[in-house]
Order: C-alpha cells, then sequence, then structure tokens
C-alpha cells in the first residue's frame, strides 16, 4: 500500500486503554494512533481529518500533560449538530482516538469502561470542540481554523477537471499532491501556528 510519506512523520498519539489491558487486546493497555490509522478510516485525508486528528492531540497533551491520556476518560463537545457540516465526520474521528462516543456506544462492562455518552452536539461553546478530563473535570477548548493554512490556487482549477473525470493522468496526480501538500502542512510545517489551531484551558 503506498501512501504519501509524510504521514509516517506526523506525531503518534498515545494513549492508556484500561480494558484492552484487562481483556488481553494491547499489551500493558497501551493504545497508539497513526494519521494513516486515521486516514484509513475516514477514507481520505484532508483537512478536515487532518485537523480531527490534530484537535485531538494537542487537547490530549493540554489535559494530560505528562501523564498517558486515559482512553474513555474524556467527555467531548461541539456546537454543531451531527449533522451540520463536517462536525460528524470530526467526531467520527476523535471517537476512534478517545473512545468517547454518542449514546450508542460501549456501554462498558460491570459499570465499568463504558464509552457511550461521552460525546455531545448541540452544546453551548464558542470554541471548534472542547474536551474534559471525566477524572478531574479540567477542560480545554480546542479552537481550529483550517484557512490559516491556504491550498495551491492551483487546485481551484485542477478540480473540476478532476471531479469530471476529465483530468488527465498528470494533472489528476498534480491535484492529489497539492492537496496532500496542504495537509502535510497543517500536521507538520504549521504544527504550532496558533492561527491554524489554539487551545485555551475553561476556567
Amino acid at each position: 500500500m503506498s501512501y504519501p510519506k509524510f504521514y509516517d512523520d506526523v506525531k503518534t498519539i498515545k494513549t492508556y486503554d484500561p480494558i484492552a489491558d484487562i481483556l488481553g487486546a494491547f499489551e500493558d493497555g497501551l493504545v497508539k494512533f497513526r494519521y494513516i490509522q486515521v486516514v484509513k478510516a475516514a477514507g481520505h485525508s484532508c483537512p478536515t481529518v487532518a485537523g480531527a486528528y490534530l484537535m485531538t492531540m494537542k487537547a490530549l497533551d493540554a489535559l494530560y500533560i505528562d501523564e498517558l491520556p486515559l482512553r474513555g476518560g474524556v467527555e467531548v463537545r461541539f456546537k454543531e449538530s451531527i449533522d451540520e457540516g463536517v462536525a460528524g465526520v470530526i467526531g467520527n474521528i476523535i471517537t476512534q482516538i478517545t473512545g468517547a462516543t454518542i449514546k450508542s456506544g460501549f456501554k462498558g462492562l460491570n459499570g465499568k469502561f463504558a464509552r457511550d455518552n461521552l460525546m455531545f452536539y448541540n452544546s453551548k461553546i464558542e470554541s471548534s470542540a472542547r474536551f474534559t478530563r471525566i477524572d478531574s473535570a479540567k477542560s480545554v477548548d480546542v479552537y481550529y481554523n483550517p484557512d490559516a493554512v491556504k491550498a495551491n490556487p492551483k487546485i481551484n482549477e485542477l478540480m473540476p477537471k478532476v471531479l469530471s473525470s476529465k483530468a488527465s493522468l498528470n494533472e489528476k496526480k498534480e491535484f492529489g499532491e497539492l492537496w496532500q501538500a496542504r495537509v502535510k502542512k497543517i500536521l507538520i510545517d504549521e504544527l504550532e501556528n496558533e492561527e491554524l489551531i489554539r487551545v485555551v484551558e475553561v476556567i
């Protein structure tokens, strides 16, 4: 399977999953997520998919600092409804990494390790997403603005050709390369750009 090599350079998200530990799914419950895994689940790589991964990474870093993030230990809120814009897409990726789900999620074992009712939409927040540790109630708001990283103008020229199947093989290849070049900027080159992504502790 061939894919853009920068996927391997994106920071890995490491978590501790207690139920994975107890049931022997992963040694010591250590669960690592790489960008390529969320791309496989989403079926594509774009600023939205990259943003969901980046928001989760930054939020967990801020909430846990020197600890391993607890998978299933975080509540996530969005201001949009689940079917509004890309909120559902972002939610799916955050679910994959954090375990937090809407009411349809895992109900737990013997009253422990439940993952349902940890993700909420239509919340009264102004940020892109709010992440809260269940054990300490510490919360952070994450603001993600993909427009801070501009796309190559040629993408707009090539997109109609690609979507209408009128692009040559070279044009199709160039479009994909330009598209992924923007994703690389978001995930690697502009990782510390606060105009792109900002994390603020909720007081």
